[in-house]
């Protein structure tokens, strides 16, 4: 039960604080660089699948290892190098195989992944160890 209190928890923050990124805050530093290569609209099912698959990466390899050793530093941690790999590889492959991508994106999208990463995956280790333990 923790686990799935975990996921939804991690999921909950993490979606919210990238939709505000998106859709607010970076949309236009987005849209500036890149603009020729985004879409008019997401597509909203493929960004689900990709959401799914990243809140359980990121719980299964940050929020879960911080929960068996009761330490919200591991989630910290671990949330943020998982968020630098994942985002790096995308933002780096996109350097090296796309014509139009930015630099600066690549840089701005990887510390945002890393952040947003790490805050989500000790946010979910807070929220499911207090629900859990009744702290």
């Amino acid at each position: 039960m923790i686990y799935l209190i975990a996921y939804v928890a991690t999921a909950i923050v993490f979606l919210g604080l990238d939709f505000i990124w998106l859709s607010q805050i970076a949309i236009g530093f987005y849209k500036s660089r890149i603009g020729a290569l985004l879409m008019d609209e997401p597509n909203l099912g493929v960004s689900a699948i990709f959401y799914l698959f990243y809140v359980a990466g990121l719980v299964y390899l940050a929020v879960v290892p911080a929960l068996n050793s009761g330490s919200w530093t591991t989630a910290l941690v671990a949330g943020a190098v998982f968020g630098l790999v994942a985002y790096g590889t995308y933002d780096i492959t996109n350097l090296a195989t796309l014509k139009g991508w930015s630099v600066s994106v690549s840089v701005v999208d990887m510390i945002w992944g890393m952040c947003l990463s790490s805050v989500a995956a000790t946010s979910g280790y807070f929220i499911a160890s207090s629900l859990v333990r009744g702290v």
